[in-house]
């Protein structure tokens, strides 16, 4: 990874060996590393000089991750990769819902965080490439009650607010944009949008456009714009 390429990563556990551990793994594989101990570390580091991505732990003394990731991202895009003890299904669905962009159970294992890492940066880096380079249906696309910038990556309400979302929200609006009226299940969503694949009892896509549907649709509950197809998946149209 060359200068002008190194990524931050901010590592927030009040676990020292676990951040320890953390830093000198991603430290030799070319990253640069900044340790947080709690969440008020990880708000004066991101203040100081926003990191590309946060690793995130859910059980911490004071304020607990959840909570943190919450307050992030009332004005906050950063990727951020949850660490949760296995078996904390119920949290990992709640800060998949709240805009986490990823997991890792502990005991963590380095490469499959690594990975995960690499795909969220890589879905950042699709997000900023939009701003230079057209997707292929180029434009502004209408989602139910907002409108998708695809050049900016950004997306509008009615009024031309700005709705914040994270790079895999944008890009898996950028997906159904570009599929639009085809049924997508979600081997192909999480594919195109360059996520990790489906592993079995995964329902995180499903979390994922549940939030984009109380963004998008005029009634999240009765969703018009992006459907459900049962036992297919879903559409666009």
């Amino acid at each position: 990874m060359s200068g002008m390429d190194k990524k931050t990563v901010l590592v927030c556990d009040d676990e020292i060996h676990l951040r320890e551990m953390l830093a000198e793994y991603f430290t030799e594989r070319g990253f640069s590393v900044v340790e947080a101990e709690h969440a008020d570390a990880m708000f004066a580091a991101v203040a100081a000089s926003p990191p590309d991505i946060i690793v995130l732990d859910i059980n911490m003394p004071g304020t607990d991750g959840l909570t943190a990731l919450r307050e992030l991202r009332a004005d906050s895009m950063i990727p951020v990769i949850m660490l949760s003890a296995a078996g904390e299904v119920v949290d990992r669905i709640v800060g998949l819902e709240m805009g986490a962009d990823d997991y890792v159970a502990k005991p963590v294992d380095l490469r499959e965080l690594e990975a995960r890492i690499k795909a969220a940066l890589r879905r950042l880096d699709v997000s900023d490439a939009s701003t230079t380079k057209k997707a292929k249906t180029g434009g502004t696309v209408p989602f139910g009650r907002c409108r998708l910038d695809l050049d900016g990556a950004k997306l509008f309400a009615e009024d031309g607010t700005e709705i914040m979302i994270t790079a895999m929200e944008f890009s898996l609006l950028r997906v159904f944009a570009q599929n639009r009226g085809r049924v997508l299940n979600r081997d192909q969503l999480l594919e195109q949008a360059h996520d990790r694949g489906w592993e079995h009892y995964d329902r995180s896509i499903d979390l994922r456009i549940s939030r984009l549907r109380r963004k998008i649709e005029v009634h999240p509950t009765k969703p018009e714009t992006i459907r459900t197809v049962r036992g297919l998946g879903y559409i666009f149209d």
